[in-house]
């Protein structure tokens, strides 16, 4: 079956207002070229000092989809899916050679010697005095990323779902970091085409949920 093109690109703010979570996929397969470019607006999110603390995992082989699957509860969609997006959060991605974010920045004139030589100190002081928050600093930005992916899918003509039912023993040993005790599985993202469509539920009134300066001080828009 041959790959589906996307027809219309969306802006982002229709992107936003037209996403819903899909629960049934086709298994129309998803063209490289586009799939490489979602990979490329994934990992073009902000992280905390541009450490891009995630490793992101495209699941795409039958029988990985399978496990994969198998250690989300048996959610269909995965299986469904051309591909799924495992976010995983490296606590110690921090503590790794940076040279290569260094010299990039250099490169692009993004930052001059004197930016990278303070990232080069403050970046494991700031490691250091999370504690025990760098997972969850560390899963935060995989959500960032996870939300790139989201959004540009559907600008692109695709479909996702954000999803948090899985057992996280379980699917870092579909990834193969089994291994690894300190990466975190953030979110699991399916990918492609909807076979179905999905109406907005609704939002709760502004003023139930946003508020000005402090909570209670409800924002009127």
């Amino acid at each position: 079956m041959s790959a589906i093109a996307p027809t219309q690109i969306l802006d982002v703010p229709t992107a936003i207002v037209q996403r819903r979570s899909i629960k049934t996929f086709k298994s129309d397969p998803i063209a490289p070229e586009l799939l490489k470019q979602l990979v490329e607006l994934t990992v073009a999110a902000p992280s905390s000092f541009n450490i891009q603390a995630w490793q992101i995992i495209l699941v795409q082989d039958e029988a990985q989809k399978a496990a994969l699957a198998a250690a989300s509860w048996n959610q269909k969609q995965i299986i469904q899916a051309p591909v799924t997006f495992v976010f995983a959060a490296d606590p110690n991605a921090g503590e790794k050679d940076l040279t290569p974010i260094y010299e990039e920045a250099l490169k692009t004139g993004a930052w001059n010697e004197g930016t990278v030589n303070y990232f080069k100190n403050a970046i494991p002081q700031f490691q250091a005095g999370l504690g025990d928050k760098r997972r969850e600093y560390a899963i935060k930005d995989a959500i960032i990323a996870a939300t790139h992916l989201v959004l540009a899918a559907e600008s692109l003509g695709l479909s996702t779902c954000f999803m948090n039912g899985w057992i996280e023993d379980q699917v870092k040993a579909v990834i193969g970091a089994a291994e690894d005790p300190d990466l975190a599985i953030a979110v699991i993202v399916p990918v492609g085409y909807a076979a179905e469509p999905r109406l907005n539920p609704g939002r709760l009134p502004l003023s139930a949920n946003v508020s000005v300066d402090r909570i209670g001080n409800a924002y009127q828009g």
